[in-house]
């Protein structure tokens, strides 16, 4: 497998999963640092160019 040129730690593709749903990895070291544990539930919000994920009892 190639290594990844340096700053591209954070690039991720989307993949399909099923017939309806996209999927996208995350990287571990994030989700260690957030606390976050396999099958949280997770709020996914649409902004102005992008996405943002929390944790879905951050009512922030």
């Amino acid at each position: 497998m190639p290594t990844r040129k340096r700053g591209d730690d954070n690039i991720r593709k989307l993949t399909k999963v099923g017939k309806q749903s996209i999927a996208v990895t995350l990287p571990i070291e994030m989700i260690r640092e957030l606390g976050w544990r396999e099958k949280q539930k997770v709020v996914v919000k649409r902004i102005a160019g992008g996405l943002v994920v929390r944790d879905w009892r951050n009512k922030k």
